[in-house]
This record gives structure tokens, C-alpha cells and sequence, in this order.
């Protein structure tokens, strides 16, 4: 699927106008990301997370690892930027989602470093991918397109399970991979308020076109897995913070302390 590389800002141009929504997202991620990070750590997500995701999609359209066996249509070249047969965009969407599912770690857990929040961001990319990849696999019937095929359709709305392993394992890398790097510079504290409201931002979103496209068991299957999730998450969170501080804080000092322990580095 070889693209004239003189082509590539019309190709680049293409992919915005194409899927305006990610570029969206992107942006809203880059701006959360840098006030929370700074802006020198959030392009190294950026660049890190989009490499993890393009190997793991280039290897999966190849040898089935570790995504399961999946083919881009094509439908597209020419019309938007490839790198061999992946799409620009398609790779660019698992550092915003990483972030995203990081930020809720680190407010359900009240860490940011350690193994700990890296392994639940791996389980809660995974969880955002029970609504987001079945939704995927019925592009054509909304602004997506027929963007791509299981040469095997699984058992979840026509998605293998191997695909779940494969986005806990490539959330889990893009987060533990970012924490190492940082492990000896700890960064200033951020909040992950913006990071948690991009989390669900994503998620309604996606609900919003199952519904509009009237997949109305997907739809329930989605809203079932995120509300038992956030129950789970909030009373995690609720177990952690609440017994030390509830009957000796006062509660403006309580909302302090909450936020300087959530907030803090490694």
C-alpha cells in the first residue's frame, strides 16, 4: 500500500478531515496531558504511545499478535495517510487512551507511580475497548467506514477476545513504559481530573453511535461493563481515603489532602 511521499501533507490533510473526532480528542489530550504532565512528558507519550501501538497493529495485521489476525480494508489509501498498511491515525489514538485510562488509575488508587496504577490503566484501556472495537468492526455503518476485518470474527459482537489481551497489554506497556523513563525525575504535581473526563468523554461518545446506529445489545453490554466498573473504581477509591481521614479532618482540609496525595509523583 505504498503512498507517494510527496503527497504526504494532502495524504496527513485527508486523515484530518476524515476523522475530525480523533483530532479532537488528540487535542483535548495534548492540552490535559501538558498541564498535568508538562508538555516535554506529554509529547514523549505521544511519540511513545503512537510507536508501542503501531508495532502491536503492524504485527497483528501480520502474524495475529497481539490483537488476533485483522486486515485493513484500504479503503481509504490514497484518500488518507498510511504507514505500510496502517493507517496515521489508527495508532495515534492509543496515547490519548492510555492517558486517559492512567488518570483514572491514579484517582482510584491515589498513586501515580508503581506497578499498581500502570496494571489497572492496562485493565481499564482494555475495558474502554468492550465498547470501542465492536463499534469499529460496524464502520460502515456510520462516519468510520469499513475500515478493517477479523480474518476470524470473535465471539463478542464479531471481536476475538484475543483483542482484549492485546489492548491491556499495550496499555499496560505504553504506561509502564512512560513511568519507568520517569522513575528517577519525578515531575511536578498535575491533577488527573482532565485526564478521567477525557476517559468518559470517550466513552459516551462511542455509546452516542451505538445507540444512533440502534445496536441496542452493544449498547447495553457498554453501559452495564462501565457502570459496575465506575462502582468498583469509586468504592476502591472510597476504601483508601475515607477510614484515615473521615472522622479526624475537617472536610475543606480533607479535599487537600486528597488532592496533594493523587497529585503526587512517584
Amino acid at each position: 500500500m505504498a503512498q507517494d511521499l510527496a503527497g504526504w501533507p494532502s495524504l496527513l490533510a485527508g486523515t484530518v478531515l476524515l476523522r475530525p473526532y480523533v483530532f479532537v480528542f488528540l487535542a483535548a489530550f495534548l492540552v490535559l496531558a501538558s498541564r498535568d504532565l508538562g508538555w516535554r512528558r506529554a509529547s514523549g507519550w505521544l511519540g511513545w504511545g503512537w510507536a508501542v501501538a503501531f508495532v502491536a497493529e503492524y504485527a497483528s495485521t501480520r502474524v495475529g499478535i497481539p490483537f488476533g489476525l485483522f486486515r485493513y480494508t484500504g479503503d481509504t489509501a490514497g484518500l488518507e495517510l498510511f504507514i505500510s498498511n496502517v493507517p496515521f491515525f489508527d495508532p495515534l489514538s492509543f496515547p490519548f487512551l492510555a492517558y486517559a485510562a492512567y488518570c483514572v488509575a491514579r484517582l482510584a488508587l491515589g498513586q501515580a507511580g508503581g506497578w499498581a496504577p500502570a496494571m489497572l490503566a492496562g485493565v481499564l484501556m482494555m475495558l474502554l475497548d468492550v465498547v470501542v472495537d465492536p463499534l469499529a468492526v460496524m464502520g460502515d455503518r456510520w462516519f468510520l467506514g469499513r475500515l478493517f476485518y477479523y480474518v476470524e470474527p470473535g465471539i463478542y459482537f464479531g471481536v476475538p477476545l484475543s483483542n482484549f489481551a492485546g489492548w491491556l497489554l499495550v496499555g499496560w506497556i505504553i504506561v509502564a513504559g512512560y513511568l519507568r523513563a520517569v522513575r528517577l525525575r519525578p515531575g511536578r504535581p498535575g491533577s488527573p481530573a482532565g485526564g478521567v473526563g477525557l476517559y468518559y468523554g470517550v466513552i459516551l461518545f462511542n455509546l452516542g453511535i451505538t445507540s444512533w446506529i440502534g445496536e441496542r445489545s452493544l449498547l447495553m453490554a457498554g453501559i452495564l461493563v462501565h457502570v459496575a466498573v465506575f462502582l468498583l473504581l469509586y468504592a476502591v477509591r472510597s476504601s483508601l481515603v475515607a477510614p484515615e481521614w473521615a472522622d479526624e479532618v475537617p472536610a475543606g482540609e480533607r479535599v487537600a489532602v486528597m488532592t496533594s496525595t493523587i497529585d503526587g509523583g512517584e
